[in-house]
Parts: C-alpha cells; sequence; structure tokens
C-alpha cells in the first residue's frame, strides 16, 4: 500500500502543521467573528485552505518521498542488460500511453512489487523491486510495468490530491462545527471557545478522518481496475493475467512497509473497506471477462 499511506500520513502532518500555525497567529479568530455565532463561510475557506494544501504539498513531495522512503536507485546509466531492458521498456510504454518518460529505478525488497508516483505524468517514477526482477518472468514484468505507466497516464495521482483535498475540507469543516455545537449547547458557552470546542473538534477529526480514508480507499480499489485494463492494452491481456496470478501465488511473500503499499502493484491483506487494492481473484476475474 505504498503512495496512499505515505500520502495520507503527509496529508495529517501538513494539516496538523497548518492548524497549529494558524491557532499561533490567531486566524481562528475568523471562526468566530460574531462573538457566539460560528462563522460557517469563514469556517470553509479556513478548512479548505488546511485540507488542500496538505494534499498539494503531499502531491509535491510523492516522488522526493517515495525515493527516500525505499532507497529506490535510479538508472541514470544502465550497467546491467536488465537495467536497459527496464529503462527501454518502460520508455516505450510512456510513448504509446503519451506521456513523457518517467524515471526508473530499482528498490532493495524481497517481495514482487513495483510502484509508479510524480506530481504530474510528464515527471513520474515507476521503480520495481529486486524481488520482482528475480520472481517474474519478462512478460510479467512488462505487463506490471504496463499497470504502474497507466498509473501514471490515467492522473491517479491528480485525482487523488483532489479527492483528498475535499475530504479533508470537510472533515475539518465538520469537527469544528460538531465541537462549536457541544461547546455552546452542552458547556453554555457564551463567547471565544472552551476547551471542549478543541478537545471534542480533535476526537471528531480523528474519528471523521477514519470515514475520510474509507473514501480514499474507494478510490484506490476502483483506479487498480483502471490500470489493470491499461496495463493489460500496453502489454497484452494474458500477459497482465499472467502477471496478477504470479502475484497471487507470492503473497506470502513479505510486504512492503504500510507507508510504501498503495500505488504498489500488490498489497497485505488488511480489511477490506481500508484496504487500497481490491484482491487479486477478483482483478484476475475482472480482467478475463473483458
Amino acid at each position: 500500500m505504498f503512495r496512499i499511506m505515505m500520502f495520507l500520513a503527509t496529508n495529517i502532518a501538513v494539516m496538523a502543521l497548518i492548524s497549529l500555525v494558524f491557532s499561533l497567529f490567531g486566524f481562528q479568530g475568523l471562526l468566530a467573528q460574531n462573538g457566539v455565532d460560528l462563522d460557517l463561510q469563514a469556517l470553509l475557506v479556513y478548512s479548505a485552505v488546511i485540507g488542500f494544501s496538505g494534499s498539494i504539498i503531499s502531491l509535491l513531495l510523492s516522488k522526493f518521498m517515495a525515493k527516500r522512503t525505499m532507497g529506490v536507485e535510479l538508472i541514470n546509466q544502465a550497467r546491467t542488460d536488465t537495467e536497459r531492458w527496464l529503462v527501454q521498456t518502460v520508455k516505450l510504454q510512456a510513448e504509446r500511453a503519451n506521456i513523457g518518460m518517467p524515471e526508473v529505478g530499482i528498490f532493495d525488497h524481497p517481495s514482487p512489487n513495483a510502484f509508479a508516483t510524480g506530481w504530474n505524468k510528464n515527471n513520474a517514477l515507476v521503480a520495481v523491486s529486486t524481488g520482482l526482477l528475480q520472481h517474474m518472468s519478462k512478460n510479467e514484468i512488462e505487463a506490471v510495468l504496463a499497470h504502474e505507466v497507466s498509473h501514471v497516464a490515467n492522473g491517479d495521482m491528480v485525482t487523488l490530491t483532489l479527492i483528498q483535498g475535499v475530504v479533508n475540507t470537510f472533515v475539518v469543516f465538520l469537527s469544528r462545527v460538531i465541537g462549536h455545537v457541544v461547546d455552546r449547547v452542552v458547556f453554555k458557552v457564551e463567547r471565544g471557545h472552551g476547551p471542549a470546542f478543541w478537545i471534542v473538534s480533535i476526537v471528531a477529526q480523528i474519528i471523521l478522518g477514519l470515514f475520510a480514508t474509507m473514501i480514499v480507499m474507494w478510490f484506490s480499489r476502483y483506479r487498480e481496475f483502471k490500470a489493470d485494463a491499461g496495463g493489460a492494452k500496453l502489454a497484452g491481456r494474458n500477459n497482465m493475467v499472467a502477471a496478477l496470478k504470479r502475484l497471487k501465488q507470492m503473497q506470502d511473500s513479505p510486504p512492503l512497509p504500510e507507508e510504501m503499499a498503495a500505488f504498489a502493484i500488490s498489497a497485505g491483506k488488511v480489511q477490506k473497506m481500508f484496504s487500497s487494492h481490491p484482491p487479486l481473484d477478483e482483478r484476475i476475474k475482472v480482467l478475463q471477462q473483458g
């Protein structure tokens, strides 16, 4: 589940930092301009700034974070036949998908996996694990690369950013409204905000954040089917099916770190609502029926 967990973690960190800065500099005063009443328009603007700032910063940092987190070694100058083949294959697929040539890299991990990330489709990174190179045939690897190139061509990171920004905005907005109502109705605070506002807002933001994560993960599962279909077009349906079947055979391999698995080709076993990937059996069935 690489990219989404990393993306979500960065979002949370950035949102917390911006919220803290807003509080320290008194911007929260915008939310109670009338003393007792909550200014919903100002709150919505405040929430959007926090929500979309986290998403946009996460998007811009995605490639840098991926390289650092997984120790990706870029293939700037191919040293082996395998590296030359990887670069050439990605180049051909990128041309067919009508995107700029992504950076290509390899990271050391026993799990047969790969991921793509980047802030736009002409400035992306496609990386494969050493385990993938060791345990898959060239046709299967080609299909995995095509799946990742399809993620890039489909603009999944940008779409994810927009979705994450929207859900972030509503999480911040609704948590502050809930905190305000409890503060006024239950604790009878008439001016400003008491401790209950902050405590309830934080608790509500955590709970609403879980529901927001479900929405993001639903989109992640949806885009996996789209990337599988794109991979089938670029590398052949049989090769894409064979690659997914190979991944299914090797599901017991050590998984990627949680923060790295969301935009990988395969993810570990987690609760379905919080899973970034559909079951491999389901993906194989959809491809075979298509």
